[in-house]
Parts: structure tokens; sequence; C-alpha cells
């Protein structure tokens, strides 16, 4: 029989809440996505006992009335069996400034990766890519969180906390840059540096490399003869026509072993060719 003392006293009933911010999911996982699973994975990992099971039903009943994610923090309130509702703090260290930035470089470095941020996905081995730099995207051990509480429960994580946790889980689910913005690099920054290190090219080296005239000048000048910095001779023009035979082509290649009317393909070829090299004072060769 399990002794109230190994896991808190009782449970006393929380007071009714109208519109307070309910899970989801009415039963079985809360998460979803391999990267909330991941994040209740670690919870799991805390060993919160009978507490995960009470901060779970706090989730789904709504108890829960505020939550806010931003830098290394989430701060929520949550109404329990007292009249004041509890404040509630989970905090992480967030990654520094060169962290990131050697972070973002070696995202952009794999393709697959940042293609995956850039289309709103969290790639599945991103995990490693923390690890390759000695970091870790997910707490794994309790020392890289601090959780507080208001109410009187001396246990951390309290069911309060607990239920916090679970829809900041399936928060993730929603949002995957929700947990790249709590490590400090929101999805427009991060978007922004990836973009810019998959295409370093400045805008001024780009725009050197445009054209210097409009489009529409561009297709009035399309079927003209481009400038050429290397004029023909005076004896040679670029109208000149090249003498010789106009079929001397198919002259080189291997017979084909087709006929039409019991007449060689290449032969009924020949015409068309004289055709399309013929001048206006000049007839066609039938």
């Amino acid at each position: 029989m399990t002794r109230w003392w190994q896991d808190g006293p009782p449970a006393a009933r929380p007071l009714p809440v109208e519109s307070g911010i309910k899970a989801r999911s009415k039963r079985g996982e809360i998460a979803q996505q391999w990267w909330s699973r991941r994040f209740i994975e670690v919870l799991e990992s805390f060993g919160m006992g009978g507490r995960l099971g009470r901060g779970r039903r706090y989730a789904r009943a709504g108890q829960v009335l505020s939550l806010s994610v931003s830098t290394s923090l989430v701060t929520a309130t949550v109404q329990g069996s007292r009249p004041n509702p509890y404040r509630v703090r989970i905090a992480v260290k967030a990654f520094t400034a060169d962290e990131w930035a050697t972070i973002e470089q070696a995202l952009a470095d794999q393709a697959l990766f940042a293609a995956k941020l850039l289309a709103g996905e969290l790639p599945t081995d991103i995990e490693g890519v923390f690890a390759e730099l000695g970091l870790r995207l997910f707490p794994d051990t309790m020392r890289e969180l601090t959780m507080d509480c208001s109410c009187p429960d001396w246990e951390v994580p309290c069911k309060h906390l607990a239920a916090v946790c679970y829809l900041l889980a399936e928060s993730f689910d929603a949002d995957p840059f929700g947990i790249l913005a709590w490590r400090g690099r929101g999805r427009a920054e991060l978007l922004d540096h990836l973009r810019a290190l998959r295409n370093p090219l400045p805008r001024a080296q780009s725009a050197q490399t445009r054209p210097d005239h409009s489009p529409a000048e561009s297709l009035d000048s399309f079927w003209t003869t481009p400038h050429n910095p290397n004029p023909l001779p005076d004896n040679l023009s670029e109208s000149t026509v090249v003498t010789g035979a106009p079929d001397a082509v198919l002259d080189q290649l291997d017979p084909l072993p087709l006929t039409v009317g019991g007449q060689s393909v290449l032969d009924l070829l020949r015409p068309a060719y004289h055709a399309l090299t013929a001048t206006p004072d000049q007839p066609a060769e039938q």
C-alpha cells in the first residue's frame, strides 16, 4: 500500500475553471509529434510519480489559466484548490549568441536540415547536430531546469508544474520552433539566418550581376544580332552563306534501316535541308 508521505499529501480537489487552457488530447498521450514526445520523455525520466498523472488531469481539465513562452522562460498561472491561482515558472538556460551562430552554421551546412526547418518542421536528427557541438536541445536532467510554484507543495515539480509542462509539450506540437525559442532563438530570426547562410551572395554583388536594362528592352533585342566584340573580317559578313552541300550532315549519319514507301528516310530528308538553306533568289533543289 502506498503511503501518502511517499508521494505527497492526498490530492485536494481543485476549484473548477470555466475559461482555462485545456489540453486538446482527452486520453492517451498528450504529445503527438516526435519532438513533443521527446520532451515528455524528459519529464517522465525525472520520476514525478503520481504528481505526473495529476498534472495531466489538471491540463485536460483546463486548470491552467495562462501560459507564456519566451526566451529561456515559461510563466503560467494555475488554479488549484485555493482561491488565488498559483504562479508557475519554468526556466532553462538559453544558448549564447556564439553558440547559436555555430548551431546555425551547422544546420545550414546540411541542406536537408535547412530545407525542413524552412518548411516549418523539426528534423528528426537535429539533436545529433547539437550533440556534435557539445550542446543539448532538450534538457535531460532536472539540474538543467529551474522550476518553482507558489503552491505550498514542497515537491518539485508539483502537479501544477506538471500541468504546465504537458501544455508546453502540446504547444510544441503546434509549433516546433517554440523549443528553439525557449533555447534563445526565435523562428523569424533563425530562418533569416539560415537563408543568409545558404545564399551568402551580398545584395550589392547580386545587383551587379543583374542586366542593366529592363525586361522589355531584353525582349525587344532578343531576336537581334548581339554586339560582337570580335567583328568578322571586311571580306565576310554575318549574313554570309556558308557554301557546301546543306545535306552533308545526313551523309555523316550511319545508314538508318527505315524506309517510307520503299524510299530511304535519309533521301526523304534531303529536300527539307535544301529548302531550309535556300535564299529568296535561289530556289531550293528538288
